[in-house]
């Protein structure tokens, strides 16, 4: 296997952290795991350090920007940004192997298949949608992670210090130059806002913040908007 870097925009996820961490250390071969923190106020720096990971601090708070901040420190070619409350299968190791070993490094970027923690119809269906959109429009958000190695990262302009929307930012532009492929496993993310705020309702606001998105406002706006 080759080396793996990963990359973990972190802010008061002391609660999940631990056990991705776990996960992480399935990889047999050189690994780093960078967790870059936001400015947590609870135990995230000091569970990253037990967990054998490298904390850093990012200068400005915001996922794109602790992204862009993190991924200066990788020292490996293949690059995994992951959100820290997923959870890896036990197969992950094999796939990104399987990935690194057959594919061209500029030709696709990947990510993994939605699963939600909590089995609910409501949910699942919201996984099948996710699925079906990531696999025909090659569009997948940042809770699926992305695999993807640092020439063709370089090449797509990498992440832009965003406050919202990094990822869809990224991923269209990563579609107009390579494939966006699935893995053959899922990463688990927590549903805790899907919950909180319940299915219909925070896929209604997300649409809308796409739109918005699209329509020219800027990231600063629309998170005050994500955050009320």
């Amino acid at each position: 296997m080759a080396g793996l870097s990963v990359v973990i925009p972190t802010l008061n996820e002391a609660r999940y952290l631990p056990l991705l961490l776990a996960d992480l250390h399935r990889w047999r071969d050189s690994s780093q795991i960078i967790v870059v923190d936001g400015g947590s106020t609870d135990r995230t720096i000091q569970v990253a350090l037990q967990g054998g990971a490298i904390a850093v601090q990012s200068p400005i708070k915001g996922r794109g920007q602790q992204l862009k901040w993190g991924i200066q420190f990788a020292q490996n070619s293949w690059l995994l940004v992951l959100h820290a409350d997923s959870r890896l299968s036990v197969d992950w190791v094999n796939q990104v192997a399987k990935v690194q070993a057959c594919c061209l490094p500029r030709r696709a970027a990947w990510t993994f298949a939605f699963r939600i923690d909590e089995r609910r119809p409501m949910l699942q269906l919201l996984e099948w949608c996710v699925n079906i959109r990531s696999r025909w429009k090659q569009i997948p958000y940042g809770d699926q992670g992305l695999l993807i190695h640092r020439s063709l990262y370089d090449l797509s302009g990498g992440y832009r210090p965003l406050a919202l929307m990094e990822d869809l930012d990224l991923v269209l532009r990563l579609r107009r130059i390579s494939r966006i492929g699935i893995l053959g496993c899922a990463l688990t993310t927590s549903g805790r806002s899907w919950k909180k705020r319940g299915v219909l309702k925070t896929a209604w606001r997300n649409a809308q913040l796409r739109q918005r998105w699209t329509n020219g406002d800027s990231p600063d706006q629309l998170l005050e908007v994500y955050r009320s």
